[in-house]
C-alpha cells in the first residue's frame, strides 16, 4: 500500500538532500556550459525504462533525477544564456517556489487557497502601480504572456461583440457581426495563435506596415471603429522597439476601438524612470499581457494579464456550477478572471520577488540588463560586425558578414557552451539575436561571451 511506503512524519533527510542538490546546482550555474553536452543528452536514455512494478525508495528517485537530469539541463539560471528573452530565477523566488510546492495550493478560489488569493490581490496592485495602469483595472495570473494575450483578447472579443449587441460567450461566432483585427507586420506569433484559438483566424487580420526598427506605422492604420481590436507591441521581439502607443491609442480611443498591448518583456521598461519615454502611451491601452518569468526573474511558468475594465475579463472567463462555492461578497474570486480552473499559486513567487526587490530593485535589474545589451552592441560594432537595430532595450541583432557566416557563428556558439544565442531573419537580414534578461548576467559574462563570439566568427571566416 502507498501509505506503507511513505513515512509519517516525512523524512527530513529527503528534503535536506533535495535542498543540498538544488543548492549545488545553483552554485554551479555560473560555470556550467550554457547547453548540455551531447553525452549528457544521450544519457537521458537512462530514463527510458519500463514502469517499475514495485516502487523505488525516495532518496534513490532523487539521486537518479539529479544524476541524469541535472547535466542535461540548459543553464538558463546562469548568466550567459541569451536566447528567447528568458530570465533566470532569483534565489528568493526559488525559495518561495519550494514553500509554495509544499503548500500545494489550488489557486482557483479564495476558499481553496486564501493565502494565494490574498497575494494575488497584493501583487496585482503592486504591478499596476509599477506599470502605471489605470485605477480599477482587473488582472490575473496565467502560465505566460501567450495565455495572457489569449485571455486579454477574449475580453476584447466580449467587449467588441457586446457593443454590437451579440453575446459571443453564449452564441459563439456563427452568424456574429464582423469584428476587425489590426496587427503589425511584425506581430509576435503568440498573438496569431491567440486569435486563431478565439476564432478570428490568422489570415483575416489587417496587417499594418512597420518602419526600419519594426515599429507599427501609425500613419498606416486602417479606419477604426468600435468593433476593432488593435494589437500593439511594447518591445519588438527582434529589435526591442516600441510601437507609437500614444498616437495609436489616441486614435483608437476616439473611434471606440480596443487596444491590446503585447508587453511580454517591454512593459517592464515602465519600471525604469530613465526609460519611461520608450513606454509612454502604453498605459492608454485597454488590456496588457506580460511575463514574470522574463524580467521579474521568477521560475517558469508565470504570466500576467491586465484589463482596464474588469467586467469584460470576468464576462469572458467566469464559470459557475452548483458545487462551486462563492466566496465573500465583493471579494475578487481568482477563477473568474482566468481561463484555468485548477492552477498553481503563481502569486507566491511574484509577491516574493516584488517584496524582495522593491521598486528600486526591479528598475535596477531591468536597467542593468539593458546596459549589458548596449555594451554587447558597442563592442560588436567596434570589432567590425554589423549591429542591425537601435539598441533601445535588451535586444541586439548582429550580422557577422553573410548569412552563411552568421549561421555558422550561431551554430558554433550553441555547441560551444560558453554562451547561447539564437538566430533570426529580420527584414531580410540573417542575424544572431542576443536577449539579455537574467539577473545573473555580469560584466564578466558579457566579456566571456564577446570573446566566444569573436572566436566563432574567426573560425567561420
Amino acid at each position: 500500500m502507498l501509505h506503507d511506503r511513505i513515512e509519517r512524519p516525512l523524512p527530513e533527510t529527503l528534503f535536506d538532500a533535495a535542498s543540498a542538490r538544488a543548492q549545488a546546482y545553483m552554485a554551479s550555474a555560473a560555470d556550467r556550459p550554457a547547453t548540455p553536452s551531447a553525452r549528457a543528452i544521450a544519457t537521458l536514455a537512462g530514463f527510458r525504462e519500463p514502469m517499475p512494478q514495485h516502487g523505488t525508495e525516495p532518496s534513490q528517485v532523487l539521486h537518479r533525477l539529479d544524476e541524469i537530469g541535472s547535466p542535461a539541463t540548459v543553464a538558463t539560471t546562469g548568466g550567459r544564456y541569451f536566447g528567447l528573452v528568458m530570465g533566470g530565477a532569483l534565489p528568493v523566488t526559488i525559495a518561495a517556489n519550494w514553500l509554495a510546492a509544499a503548500w500545494d495550493q489550488n489557486a482557483v478560489f479564495r476558499w481553496t487557497s486564501p493565502v494565494s488569493a490574498e497575494l494575488e490581490d497584493v501583487a496585482l496592485d503592486w504591478l499596476g502601480a509599477l506599470f502605471d495602469l489605470p485605477a480599477g483595472f482587473g488582472g490575473s495570473f496565467v502560465s505566460g504572456s501567450s495565455v495572457a494575450s489569449l485571455t486579454a483578447l477574449a475580453a476584447a472579443r466580449h467587449a467588441a461583440f457586446a457593443r454590437a449587441g451579440w453575446d459571443v460567450e453564449e452564441e459563439g461566432l456563427a452568424g456574429a457581426p464582423p469584428v476587425t483585427i489590426v496587427v503589425s507586420e511584425e506581430q509576435h506569433p503568440s498573438i496569431f495563435k491567440a486569435l486563431s484559438l478565439l476564432g478570428f483566424g490568422r489570415n483575416r487580420c489587417l496587417r499594418v506596415p512597420v518602419d526600419a526598427q519594426g515599429r507599427m506605422r501609425a500613419d498606416a492604420l486602417p479606419r477604426l471603429d468600435d468593433r476593432t481590436i488593435v494589437c500593439v507591441q511594447a518591445g519588438n521581439v527582434n529589435t526591442g522597439a516600441f510601437d507609437p502607443a500614444a498616437e495609436i491609442c489616441t486614435r483608437a480611443r476616439e473611434a471606440g476601438a480596443w487596444v491590446h498591448v503585447d508587453g511580454a518583456f517591454g512593459l517592464w521598461a515602465k519600471t525604469v524612470p530613465s526609460m519611461a519615454a520608450l513606454a509612454a502611451g502604453f498605459e492608454l491601452g485597454d488590456s496588457w499581457s506580460t511575463d514574470a518569468h522574463k524580467w521579474l526573474n521568477v521560475p517558469y511558468d508565470s504570466g500576467l494579464v491586465f484589463v482596464r475594465e474588469p467586467k469584460h475579463l470576468r464576462a469572458a472567463m467566469s464559470a459557475t456550477a452548483a458545487y462551486l462555492m462563492e466566496g465573500e461578497e465583493g471579494a475578487r474570486e481568482p477563477s473568474h478572471y482566468t481561463p484555468q480552473m485548477s492552477r498553481r499559486a503563481r502569486s507566491i513567487e511574484v509577491w516574493a520577488a516584488l517584496k524582495h526587490l522593491g521598486r528600486d530593485g526591479v528598475a535596477e535589474m531591468v536597467e542593468r540588463c539593458c546596459a549589458h545589451a548596449r555594451h554587447f552592441a558597442r563592442e560588436l560594432h567596434l570589432r567590425g560586425y554589423k549591429v542591425l537595430n537601435d539598441v533601445v532595450l535588451n535586444q541586439v541583432l548582429v550580422d557577422f558578414g553573410s548569412p552563411e557566416i552568421t549561421r555558422a557563428v550561431i551554430a558554433d556558439l550553441q555547441s560551444g557552451g560558453i554562451c547561447w544565442c539564437g538566430g533570426t531573419v529580420w527584414q531580410g537580414h540573417t542575424a544572431m539575436r542576443i536577449s539579455v534578461s537574467s539577473w545573473a548576467t555580469t560584466a564578466k559574462d558579457v566579456e566571456l561571451s564577446l570573446e566566444a563570439m569573436d572566436a566563432a566568427a574567426e573560425r567561420a571566416r
